[in-house]
C-alpha cells in the first residue's frame, strides 16, 4: 500500500494541539503523536533515559527511577546547551519510531501531531501542515491551567518554540482556538473532509 498522505499537526504551548488531535481520533483518524513516543521512550530502564541520566545525573529522576519531566523541563529551558544535547539524543528516535508506524499504517492518511514539527528538520516528509492557533495570554492561561508550571516557565517555553508569526507563515491550513468548543469542532470536521478529499486524489493520482 503506498505512504498515506500525512497531515502535521503542530502548535505553540497552550494551543489546543492536543484538544484538537483528540477530537480528530475521536472520528476515527489515525494519529501519530511524538509526545505520547517520547514518553514511551523514557521509560525506566530504557537507553534513551539512561543516557539522560548519565548526561544530567540523577536529578531528573523520581524516587522509583521514572523521569521527573517538571526537573528535566526546568533544567532544558534554562540551558540552551542542555536542551540542544537533549533533542540531538531524543529526536533521531522519535523520527525513527513515527516512521515506522507510517510504514505500518493502512490509512489512506493520518495526522502526525508534533509540538516541534516546525522547529526541526527532521519532518519534512509530511505532506501538509496545519497549525492550531490561540493569542498567547491564552496559550499562557492554558498552560497554567494544565501544567505544573509557572508563568516564567511557561514563558522560556514560548521562547524557544517558533514564534507565534513564523509558525502561522509556514502554515497550510491554521485552526483558530480562541472561541468556543463548537467553533473549534467546526473547523476540526471541516479539516478533516478536506484532507479526506486530498488523500483520495493522492491515492487515485500517484
Amino acid at each position: 500500500m503506498a505512504q498515506p498522505y500525512i497531515v502535521g499537526l503542530t502548535g505553540g504551548i497552550g494551543s489546543g494541539k492536543t484538544t484538537v488531535s483528540n477530537m480528530l481520533r475521536s472520528q476515527g483518524v489515525e494519529v501519530i503523536d511524538a509526545d505520547e513516543i517520547s514518553r514511551s521512550l523514557l521509560t525506566p530502564g530504557s537507553f534513551a533515559l539512561e543516557e539522560l541520566t548519565r548526561h544530567f545525573g540523577e536529578q531528573i529522576l523520581n524516587a522509583d527511577n521514572s523521569l521527573n519531566r517538571a526537573a528535566l523541563r526546568e533544567l532544558i529551558f534554562n540551558d540552551s546547551a542542555a536542551r540542544l544535547w537533549t533533542d540531538n539524543l531524543l529526536h533521531p528516535l522519535i523520527r525513527e519510531a513515527i516512521l515506522v508506524l507510517v510504514r505500518n499504517s493502512n490509512s489512506g492518511w493520518l495526522v502526525l501531531s508534533a509540538p516541534l514539527l516546525l522547529e526541526s528538520a527532521a519532518y519534512g516528509f509530511v505532506d501538509r501542515v496545519l497549525v492550531v492557533d490561540s493569542p498567547e495570554q491564552l496559550q499562557i492561561e492554558r498552560s497554567l491551567q494544565r501544567d505544573n508550571a509557572n508563568v516564567e516557565q511557561i514563558e522560556k517555553i514560548m521562547v524557544a518554540q517558533l514564534s507565534r508569526k513564523a509558525r502561522l507563515a509556514a502554515a497550510d491550513d491554521i485552526i483558530r482556538n480562541d472561541g468556543d468548543i463548537a467553533h473549534l469542532q467546526h473547523q476540526v470536521a471541516k479539516l478533516k473532509l478536506f484532507y479526506e478529499e486530498q488523500a483520495n486524489v493522492r491515492h487515485q493520482t500517484g
